[in-house]
């Protein structure tokens, strides 16, 4: 899996920033920690959910991933059985499709033969737009795959478990504007922040039943399949390791190892927790606040125009 390394840089303090990571292929948990254990990951095609099934892999894990993209998780799948030799299958999804989730879970679970012991939601949809542009296709297609579909897939997991009386573990990846609001994206933050507060409600939920539901938050971790729009605002705004407070970005697999400690038997009586993985870069502030910008100047967007539609025809 290719790799995004830091810059050698220092702040303006002279100061080298937060030490980088273990190597590549380094594990703070034991070796087969999830030996026999089945991990279903959403997204787990490309980028950050294909960086979390790794994890799960070098450990022990056997791996379902689920995606939209036939092509991509074909890719994914040889490229994830390389990493350990452990077994990998795939289902093409739409997770806004209940039906479909549960059909696809009975596959993994019939080529495996066993059903998933963890789920990670790493599925997600956003793109940048101010809130005044955003038409009610896009709200509905972000908040609908990435809230309802985490719900539907969620909901197919916990079933299954419950009525087994089986022990089981979701991580849900969310984001850090789920507390503090995200401007640009209004229709990702809302989704964001109902998927925080649905991971601690059915924390407690499932509790008794011996499912543990947490979250987990990546910060900025670029790598070879972001989205072009993110590429581009990095690339536009230049030397994004100096603009958070680590001096450096993070590695996709320091994603890969909190998923995998959420998900362990060292992590049994965390639940309901949202764990951050960012540097700290989410609770920055400055002393003297910077000038505001508004969204659509930071987007290159002119000003706003509307023309009413004409309803004096209306029926």
């Amino acid at each position: 899996m290719e790799e995004t390394r830091d810059a050698p840089h220092e702040g303006s303090t002279g100061t080298p920033g937060l030490p980088a990571p273990p190597p590549l292929g380094a594990s703070a948990l034991p070796a087969g920690t999830f030996e026999g254990r089945v991990v279903l990951v959403t997204g787990g095609g490309s980028g950050l959910g294909k960086a979390i099934g790794a994890e799960f892999a070098r450990l022990g894990a056997d791996l379902a991933i689920l995606g939209r993209t036939a092509g991509r998780l074909a890719a994914a799948r040889e490229e994830l059985a390389a990493v350990a030799g452990t077994r990998v299958v795939t289902g093409v999804c739409d997770i806004r499709d209940p039906e479909r989730i549960a059909g696809v879970m009975d596959a993994c679970e019939a080529a495996l033969g066993a059903r998933p012991d963890v789920l990670v939601n790493c599925a997600a949809a956003n793109f940048p737009v101010p809130a005044e542009e955003l038409s009610p296709n896009g709200w509905r297609a972000v908040v609908d795959i990435t809230l309802s579909g985490t719900w539907f897939t969620t909901r197919e997991f916990a079933r299954r478990h419950l009525a087994a009386g089986t022990p089981g573990s979701v991580v849900n990846v969310g984001a850090s504007y789920a507390w503090t609001g995200g401007p640009g994206y209004a229709h990702s933050a809302a989704a964001k922040a109902g998927v925080k507060n649905l991971t601690e409600t059915l924390a407690v939920e499932w509790g008794p039943y011996g499912i543990q539901v947490n979250g987990l938050v990546p910060g900025l971790m670029p790598h070879e399949e972001m989205a072009p729009a993110v590429r581009a605002s990095l690339d536009r705004a230049g030397h994004p390791e100096l603009r958070q407070p680590a001096l450096r970005v993070g590695q996709p697999r320091e994603l890969g190892w909190a998923a995998t400690f959420l998900a362990s038997p060292y992590a049994r009586f965390v639940s309901g927790h949202t764990l951050v993985v960012d540097g700290a870069n989410w609770q920055r502030r400055s002393l003297v606040n910077e000038p505001v910008v508004p969204v659509r100047a930071q987007l290159g967007r002119g000003p706003f125009t509307w023309e009413a539609p004409d309803r004096a025809h209306e029926g």
